[in-house]
């Protein structure tokens, strides 16, 4: 009877281990399904643009022109305001959702300023054909628009400026190209800082747009701002300290009351922004 008994409790055991060990391993299929469904989908979740049919005017006034950059398997949109005596050029890298049609709104203040103001749409955004396939074109497609409006501007302050995404792109060019002046606003010191921070459980090494925004600062040997807003619950303003920690030499500007979408609208934001490109 007591052989009877511990055999159907050894049995009893060894069912539950298996069944533990099916739901672990279901589990972890499940856990691999989501990651590879990320490494597929990471354009679609990090990407959010806005067409615009070929036939879209433009109407930001007479010294804003339409033109274009023409890169690998794609033409880049660009818009360039154009002064008659500019004290320089801002080329504007803008955020992951949207097209110039939203972002180049900011253009008045620009003119006030007496800064002309080159600003590209990256590939499917507003009328730039092609999609975003990898970090690397993202890169080339940068530079080759840097080129092309840098070659206008020789021996003229030359500001790069990187506002949300943007910022990881405005840095490893900036590392390339030396610029005059660096702006970051609302930067990120890596997305895979981000990504620890939102989803802890992907793994680092799954990204394929890390943006090593943290990488690239230290090597800018200009001068260099920090903007963030100080509600900015999206990209907290620890990113901006933590690239001021590596890149001593830079200068913060937390605006207190901005969150991350509205942080332009503050006036010390853009006087902060002003003095900047005035070299003050």
């Amino acid at each position: 009877m007591s052989g009877r008994i511990a055999g159907e409790t050894h049995g009893a055991v060894g069912s539950t281990v298996r069944r533990a060990g099916a739901a672990a391993l279901s589990g972890l299929a499940v856990y691999c399904a989501v990651l590879l469904g990320l490494w597929w989908s990471q354009e679609s979740l990090l990407f959010h643009p806005q067409p615009l049919p070929a036939s879209h005017r433009f109407d930001m006034g007479a010294d804003v022109h339409e033109t274009w950059v023409d890169v690998s398997g794609a033409r880049l949109n660009a818009l360039h305001l154009r002064l008659p005596r500019p004290d320089g050029v801002v080329f504007f890298l803008h955020g992951n959702a949207g097209n110039l049609q939203g972002w180049f709104g900011n253009a008045d203040f620009y003119r006030r300023a007496y800064f002309d103001l080159f600003m590209v749409d990256y590939r499917g955004f507003g009328k730039s054909s092609g999609r975003i396939e990898s970090q690397a074109q993202l890169e080339a497609d940068v530079l080759a628009a840097w080129q092309q409006m840098a070659a206008q501007y020789a021996g003229s302050r030359r500001v790069i400026v990187g506002q949300s995404l943007g910022t990881g792109l405005a840095a490893i060019l900036a590392a390339q190209v030396q610029p005059e002046l660096t702006v970051l606003v609302s930067p990120y010191s890596s997305m895979v800082a981000v990504a620890s921070q939102h989803h802890p459980w992907v793994p680092g090494a799954l990204l394929r747009y890390p943006l090593r925004t943290d990488r690239a600062l230290p090597q800018v040997r200009g001068p260099v701002i920090l903007l963030h807003g100080g509600r900015d619950d999206l990209l907290p303003a620890a990113h901006s300290h933590a690239l001021q920690r590596l890149a001593p030499t830079a200068r913060m500007l937390l605006v207190d009351e901005a969150g991350h979408n509205d942080i332009d609208q503050f006036p010390n934001y853009r006087d902060a922004l002003r003095a900047a490109l005035q070299g003050r």
